[in-house]
């Protein structure tokens, strides 16, 4: 398994097998799923990852950090 980020198309691609596609589902907006032949996930495409995912991760990271250094703080 691995992942990749396109950020000219600002799309993250999560690799979790390598062969054939038999289907894509789209399972949210911006979200694909691409089935492999025997039926198994091969893979996950995010558009627009950094409003979808990369932006809603940095956030809560930030509210964590800001959280862990506010208790320091107060020790």
């Amino acid at each position: 398994m691995w992942v990749n980020y396109d950020s000219e198309a600002d799309i993250l691609y999560i690799i979790i097998r390598e062969g054939p596609i038999k289907d894509t589902v789209e399972a949210d907006d911006d979200v694909l799923i691409e089935i492999a032949e025997d039926g198994n996930v091969a893979g996950i495409e995010i558009w627009n990852a950094s409003k979808n995912l990369l932006d809603p991760i940095a956030k809560v990271l930030s509210a964590r950090i800001k959280k862990s250094l506010e208790a320091t703080t107060r020790q």
